[in-house]
């Protein structure tokens, strides 16, 4: 006769759970609605970091960034009503940009639903939309089937969130359930029948391109890329914000889609007989509006590859299609056998990409085009960057060159705000590189309250914000569309060093292309730090400027 299992509690039980699975941290802001689950997150320091923010979305974002950077669900814990709706936005971004995570909300009392108790919401129906599951345990014995469910679903086929529910008596509920064994997702890879088509395709073709993206890559899928890529001579496009998956330096990398791509690039693609697609949805800014091809064409000539069956044909048909993950499927094209006929026209490719990439001539005493491209001559290969959405990161997509991965965190979904509290979580994961938040005034300030979060924690992030007084996104359209009539786009700032400054973060002020260097490397050297570059409104984009837009 064996003994009975310990009797628990269900936050003791839930604490467990996570510990099994491998979770390492948590990203948090305290509440009353989970007290317990902070209980027993005190019992399990030794195992469970808890990285405390001040604002549910820039911790929804934090565990976004961590799903991003490992392949495991980032964890969030946020309290019920105003707590979980401000951590939305992590959770819509993960949605959109394919991302593991999972947010734990607490809720209130099972008697009390039903009735608009305090704070309290029907989760299923406020995250149905943007949740792949959103779900409430009634019973504590079944946190860890449901707990272990919401890790396959956030890592299986195609990644995505998942928020559950934590109802607070629940929490208190005794217990003798146990955790399970770690869940690891089911992969698939392409079948023969596809490998073949593949492969007939490739020998027919004249103007190939591989577009790869997506998330759920490892070390292992990134180097098969790079043996199909340089075995098939073909030229790699990254989608939109993954265009760190090759070595930017590889003659093989020709440039990346999403806004403000290379008109020549965007030419090449139209003109290809053969598009390659791996991991990439190919959705409305990597396709560029839905027109980088027809659907007839999109018939004719795409090869679509996605873990998730419901992304092949969901917008393009495809002349044939594979469900499959994308290192499992890049593993398996890196044996086709292919002989190329293309090289020039990779060449060419890559010949567009150089020019284009070069810095540009700006008016002002600020070019961040040099700016940027320096970042890429003083950042050791493995130095991660991270941003948020805004004009200010054009700059970046265009003129910085990743050179290994991953190495780059931004929002496909255009979540302003990201930047700060993605580049806390990436150097909570990897203390040893060096990470810099590249981040526009607008963009900064929606979540520049995590500097209290970099002092508490101790996490060396170098910041720099690129302040043009402006939400310059908004300003450029503006000025498009009703030329001189500025209205609701204009800052009024802080002074961004005495910002950092009041947080114990150095800081210093950039207004000048030749001090950004020094700056960059004392930053480096004190990290935590804050570089505040004072950028020329004018200069609204690379190859923009207010004056043109007006008509001036």
């Amino acid at each position: 006769m064996t003994d009975a299992a310990p009797t628990q509690t269900g936050a003791q039980l839930l604490v467990d759970v996570l510990r099994a699975q491998g979770t390492e941290r948590v990203f948090c802001v305290p509440g009353e609605s989970y007290l317990s689950v902070l209980d027993a997150l005190h019992d399990a320091q030794d195992a469970i970091e808890t990285i405390v923010c001040r604002h549910e979305a820039g911790a929804a974002n934090m565990a976004e960034a961590s799903g991003k950077l490992t392949g495991r669900p980032g964890i969030c814990f946020v309290t019920r009503g105003p707590g979980a709706t401000h951590a939305a936005i992590g959770v819509h971004t993960a949605r959109q940009d394919s991302t593991p995570m999972i947010l734990f909300v607490g809720q209130v009392a099972r008697g009390d639903k039903h009735r608009e108790a305090f704070q309290e919401l029907d989760y299923s129906a406020v995250f149905g939309s943007i949740a792949k599951w959103a779900v409430e345990i009634e019973d504590a014995a079944r946190i860890p089937e449901i707990v272990e469910r919401a890790f396959v679903v956030a890592m299986q086929g195609r990644m995505g969130p998942v928020v559950i529910a934590l109802p607070e008596d629940m929490l208190g509920d005794a217990t003798q359930a146990q955790a399970g064994a770690r869940i690891e997702p089911a992969r698939a890879a392409p079948g023969e029948a596809f490998l073949r088509d593949a492969q007939l395709l490739l020998a027919s073709a004249e103007k190939p391109v591989l577009i790869v993206g997506g998330s759920g890559w490892d070390a292992a899928g990134r180097a098969a890329l790079e043996r199909f890529a340089a075995n098939a001579d073909l030229p790699v496009v990254g989608s939109f914000r993954r265009k760190d998956l090759l070595d930017n330096d590889h003659p093989n990398f020709v440039g990346d889609l999403g806004l403000g791509p290379n008109p020549k690039l965007i030419a090449r693609i139209k003109e290809a007989d053969l598009v390659l697609a791996v991991g990439a949805r190919l959705g409305e800014n990597p396709s560029q509006g839905y027109t980088l091809f027809s659907r007839a064409e999109a018939a004719e000539k795409l090869v679509h590859i996605h873990p998730s069956a419901e992304e092949i044909g969901r917008v393009w048909p495809v002349k044939t299609g594979a469900v499959a993950d994308n290192a499992l499927a890049m593993a398996a094209l890196a044996q086709v056998q292919v002989s190329p006929r293309w090289s020039d026209w990779r060449a060419a490719a890559r010949a567009d990409y150089e020019s284009f990439t070069a810095p540009i001539a700006v008016s002002g005493a600020v070019n961040l085009s040099e700016i940027v491209a320096h970042l890429g001559e003083a950042l050791a290969p493995d130095a991660i960057i991270a941003n948020g959405a805004g004009n200010f990161a054009a700059w970046l997509y265009r003129f910085h060159r990743h050179r290994g991965c991953p190495t780059h965190l931004a929002p496909t979904s255009g979540a302003m705000g990201y930047g700060f509290p993605a580049a806390i979580a990436a150097k909570l994961a990897h203390p040893e590189r060096t990470v810099i938040c590249f981040a526009g005034d607008g963009d900064f300030m929606m979540t520049a309250n995590e500097m209290a979060t970099i002092a508490r924690h101790k996490v060396g992030v170098v910041t720099i914000v690129i302040d043009n007084g402006s939400y310059g996104t908004i300003r450029m359209h503006q000025e498009r569309e009703f030329p001189n009539r500025v209205h609701a786009t204009d800052l009024v700032n802080p002074d961004f060093v005495a910002f950092a400054q009041a947080f114990g973060v150095w800081g210093v002020r950039v207004e000048k292309t030749a001090d950004f260097a020094a700056a960059l490397k004392e930053a480096c050297a004190r990290a935590p730090a804050l570089i505040h570059v004072v950028a020329d409104v004018e200069n609204i984009a690379p190859g923009r400027t207010i004056t043109a837009l007006r008509g001036g």
